[in-house]
């Protein structure tokens, strides 16, 4: 019989420090705004959303009193983020790769790799796939919010701009196409690293 008690007094002792402990736990602090301002849930957002050494990505919104025109809003200003970002990144990559080439007329390479990032730049940009697509209704306003995340493969982009290079007869004799894309990668692996 007093084995029986020792055996739920144990059991007893056993269950309430683990009571004690499991009560004792720290709850999250729930951060509130400073007074006068409201956190905003941004959608569409946030690292899986940035590019990386691999893909162009851009996101936006857009706002209107019709669905479709919030939609098209949000698209046509992920359109234009992600064109800048390609544009920028294009460029310093037409730079570095002429500067570190052999070229005669450096200038006029330049210039042409300039043109063909804003050809190859139009499109592609018609085949960046969606990647997040939120809709929300503003209930004071009554209108639609759009969210959007696009997305462009760097290898694509890259492949299309080669494709051009090398059917141009001004730099067709001077083109190394493994130096671009190592050019290429670089700039990507900083543009990965800057977010």
């Amino acid at each position: 019989m007093k084995r029986i008690q020792n055996s739920i007094l144990a059991a007893t002792l056993i269950l309430g420090i683990g009571v004690t402990f499991t009560s004792c736990k720290k709850k999250p602090i729930e951060k509130t705004p400073p007074v006068g301002e409201v956190t905003i849930l941004e959608k569409c957002t946030g690292q899986q959303y940035f590019s990386d050494k691999n893909t162009f990505r851009a996101t936006a919104t857009g706002e209107s009193m019709d669905r479709e025109t919030a939609k098209k809003k949000a698209r046509s200003n992920a359109n234009a983020e992600l064109a800048k970002t390609i544009k920028v990144t294009m460029k310093i990559v037409g730079d570095n790769y002429v500067n570190s080439s052999e070229f005669n007329n450096r200038e006029e390479v330049t210039e042409t790799f300039n043109e063909m990032s804003r050809t190859v730049v139009d499109q592609e940009l018609q085949g960046a796939m969606k990647i997040c697509d939120e809709l929300t209704q503003n209930t004071a306003t009554g209108n639609y919010i759009a969210y959007i995340a696009i997305e462009l493969s760097g290898t694509k982009l890259a492949d299309s701009y080669n494709d051009k290079l090398s059917k141009d007869e001004r730099i067709k004799a001077e083109y190394n196409y493994e130096k671009f894309k190592e050019t290429f990668e670089e700039e990507m692996r900083k543009l990965e690293e800057q977010n």
